[in-house]
């Protein structure tokens, strides 16, 4: 792959509703989107991080300046880049700033299937034709508020509920739901906001049938989490706490989680995500796909990565209209009666930006010619 240039984009979408976590609400999405074009293609990739650095360290602005001032220069030093793979290898000397790479990442991988006339699914080993999504409910003024939330989601088909808690905001509302829709595929996601002193509400948690509990301690702790996974039989999930698949091995060799969160932007991008799945695959660790409130291109990536045979549980990859009034891709993603999303047949990532769109939510735009 001969790259000619290559644009980057800070745009802003707005939710449809605000979301929150335990660490703040959103009312919009600030992101980056990469082009990379060579004469004949062009390669789509989305950097995830926030505006605030509240989920990781990034932010778009420090994203910018590590795209546009470090990892673009290193991505010229190469005449050609044969394989997605050696995108990785030319970052490594960069420490962290794993969604700036992720950026750059998962658009040359999108480049190099469109090159090779294949889906990037099977670009990257993907076995699925189709993947099994839930939905990741933020939190909500009171318990009813999340039932009519839950029943409505139910309604549209999704099967696998995600809901976020916090103090204040946990046992009593899972609580709720649980006695108010039975059996359902039902996990809760912390966001880091506990610590072993809440060792307590967590065997309370125990008895719900949670099919697991999301980074319930410290976001760069694994040591913690191992001693809340030794005394509960609801899985520990880290998301986190992973970025790399050391980080992975040691968590595992530690007991510190039985299932991985693997989110794209998270680790760096899909060569990163790919290593993870198969060295979990390898140690009977099941993983799933993670979310970042992601745009249509982001998306795209988890579908694909999601499509390789370790991903065990509903992702976090949702319907177009979930987040979005317009998402800024075409086709529109859309699920069926059994929360199914199929994956792509076209070359690439299968869904085409809308230019007017991207356009219409690009408020600065840069282009970096070799």
């Amino acid at each position: 792959m001969k790259l000619k240039k290559i644009v980057l984009r800070k745009m802003k979408m707005e939710f449809k509703t605000p979301f929150e976590v335990s660490f703040g609400q959103m009312k919009d999405k600030h992101f980056i989107a990469v082009e990379v074009h060579t004469k004949d293609h062009v390669g789509y990739g989305d950097c995830s991080a926030f505006a605030h650095p509240y989920y990781n360290e990034e932010t778009t602005t420090t994203a910018w300046h590590i795209i546009q001032d470090f990892l673009v220069p290193l991505i010229y030093s190469k005449d050609e880049i044969a394989h997605p793979e050696e995108v990785n290898s030319l970052f490594s000397h960069i420490r962290r700033n794993k969604m700036a790479k992720a950026a750059l990442d998962c658009a040359i991988w999108d480049l190099y299937a469109k090159e090779r006339n294949i889906p990037l699914a099977k670009a990257l080993g993907g076995t699925k034709d189709k993947i099994e999504t839930g939905v990741s409910i933020g939190i909500q003024p009171s318990s009813d508020d999340l039932l009519r939330v839950v029943e409505n989601h139910l309604a549209e088909g999704y099967r696998r509920v995600k809901i976020k808690i916090k103090p204040g905001k946990d046992i009593k509302y899972l609580e709720a739901v649980r006695k108010q829709f039975g059996d359902i595929m039902l996990m809760a996601d912390a966001n880091s906001a506990y610590t072993l002193e809440d060792i307590a509400l967590f065997k309370e948690l125990d008895d719900l049938d949670l099919i697991m509990i999301e980074q319930p301690l410290s976001h760069d702790d694994i040591v913690d989490h191992a001693k809340l996974q030794s005394v509960m039989k609801t899985r520990i999930c880290l998301d986190e706490s992973i970025h790399s698949v050391d980080d992975a091995r040691h968590a595992i060799e530690l007991g510190s989680t039985k299932t991985i969160n693997i989110k794209v932007a998270r680790v760096g991008g899909l060569t990163e995500a790919k290593r993870i799945h198969d060295f979990c695959q390898s140690r009977g660790i099941p993983v799933w796909c993670g979310g970042m409130l992601d745009t249509g291109i982001a998306r795209a990536h988890n579908v694909a990565i999601s499509s390789l045979p370790n991903y065990q549980f509903p992702g976090d990859v949702p319907a177009s209209d979930r987040y979005w009034k317009q998402d800024l891709t075409y086709p529109a993603l859309t699920i069926d009666k059994n929360a199914m999303v199929q994956v792509p047949e076209k070359p690439g990532i299968g869904f085409e930006p809308v230019a007017d769109l991207m356009d219409a939510f690009t408020y600065e735009k840069q282009e970096i010619l070799r």
